[in-house]
């Protein structure tokens, strides 16, 4: 029976180093991300950038053919769960969203020509890219309801539409947007996805979106989401990634992986955020004691750790199930680990927040901020309602009308119950 819940040695040193470079160099820096402007971290970040590179861990969700190590999702997970602590660690290791999706998204669907162009300045980081599919009209999970369409005319492809929640498209060099190009192909064949670079005419960057996390948003910042009207944006065909009709397929690429690392970087800033809960408990007294000793704070502490462990678990073998039956076959298990996190992180972070007291709350400590990021996890990447749904119908597919139901479940059945155990004594005596 093969069952372990040990790392191999030489990836172990792999995570290691990762979790010294993320504690004793990223989290000292987290102070200055939102101080210092995009020109003044550039030169600092491609330093730390070829440090990462040097230990061969940039962009670990590619295949070698793309330039990464085709780490499978077990070693991804383990690696995101470092990665997680601290919320600028993504770009640093080459797996930002939404860039990381769009190079599994066009490592997939495009040609030589298009790579060229768009994927790999994407992977060497010289070139941003963002994602439109959400529209401020149309539910954001269902990508098989839109209402921005992709017109023929001539050779050309003319874009019209809105879309909003385009996370860095104010900035980004060039915007992947998913449109309808065929309505009698619903609800799978009837979109296609294009590649529109950053200027291109008819795409008309709206305003960069207040949040919870940035109410007064500094227009081209990293992480601002973009609203954009696409208004008779005509690109060439050499910008249709795939055929018409792909669109659906070609979104699921950037999917499954995603959520799984999306779960594991939750993981590990609640367990950064209940580091903080407890060095709060032990550092600070109330009523003649240390928070630590009050119970209350105990079951704060006890609930978060089993919370945390137990989404932990669930993600590992969603991971797991990934890498040997694949992401289709595993996508219960993946909804599952991705609704777990997402809910199990705000508890985690709500309660450090509530130890802390008024320190919590303040810009002080990045609880609160982490808290107004994180609540738009579950909307972002579609509601926790819709994994769970699909949780539920896996679940519920594994049963058929009982005829008669609930016989089987009431004490009527003491009585066969009863044969059984005398006609198994028997067997028991004699043997």
């Amino acid at each position: 029976m093969a069952w372990d819940f040990e790392t191999e040695p030489e990836f172990q040193e792999k995570l290691d180093w990762m979790r010294r470079f993320i504690d004793e160099t990223l989290i000292p820096l987290e102070p200055m991300v939102e101080e210092r402007s995009a020109e003044d971290w550039a030169p600092l970040k491609r330093w730390l950038q070829q440090q990462v590179k040097e230990q061969g861990l940039w962009a670990c969700h590619l295949d070698p053919e793309l330039g990464g190590p085709g780490y499978g999702q077990m070693k991804l997970a383990l690696m995101h769960e470092l990665i997680g602590r601290s919320p600028y660690s993504m770009e640093i290791f080459g797996n930002q969203a939404p860039d990381s999706g769009n190079m599994e998204l066009l490592a997939s669907g495009a040609n030589e020509e298009q790579k060229q162009r768009w994927l790999w300045p994407n992977l060497e980081g010289s070139k941003r890219s963002a994602f439109a599919l959400t529209e401020p009209f149309a539910a954001g999970a269902d990508p098989t309801r839109l209402n921005t369409t992709a017109t023929r005319d001539g050779d050309d492809w003319v874009i019209d539409g809105h879309k909003w929640f385009c996370t860095n498209g104010s900035f980004a060099d060039f915007i992947i947007v998913m449109a309808e190009t065929n309505p009698e192909g619903r609800p799978y064949q009837h979109a296609s996805m294009f590649v529109v670079d950053q200027g291109t005419p008819g795409m008309n960057i709206v305003r960069d979106i207040p949040t919870m996390h940035h109410v007064d948003p500094e227009f081209g910042r990293l992480g601002n989401h973009a609203e954009i009207r696409f208004e008779a944006c005509r690109v060439g065909p050499e910008h249709l990634i795939g055929s018409p009709g792909d669109g659906f397929v070609l979104a699921q690429k950037r999917l499954g992986g995603g959520r799984l690392h999306h779960a594991m970087r939750f993981i590990g800033l609640a367990q950064r955020a209940l580091d903080i809960l407890c060095e709060r408990a032990v550092s600070r007294e109330s009523h003649g004691r240390p928070l630590a000793k009050h119970q209350m704070i105990q079951d704060f502490v006890a609930t978060s750790k089993m919370e945390i462990e137990g989404a932990r678990l669930i993600t590992f073998q969603a991971a797991w199930k990934m890498d040997k039956i694949g992401g289709r076959a595993a996508r219960a298990d993946i909804s599952m680990a991705k609704a777990c996190a997402s809910k199990m992180l705000l508890a985690v972070l709500d309660r450090a927040i509530q130890v802390c007291g008024a320190l919590g709350y303040s810009g002080d400590l990045p609880l609160e901020g982490w808290y107004r990021t994180h609540r738009f996890a579950p909307i972002g990447d579609g509601p926790d309602e819709i994994h769970k749904i699909v949780v539920a119908r896996a679940e519920l597919g594994r049963f058929q009308p009982v005829e008669g139901w609930p016989s089987e479940h009431i004490p009527t059945r003491h009585e066969p119950a009863r044969r059984l155990f005398e006609e198994l004594l028997v067997q028991a005596k004699g043997a």
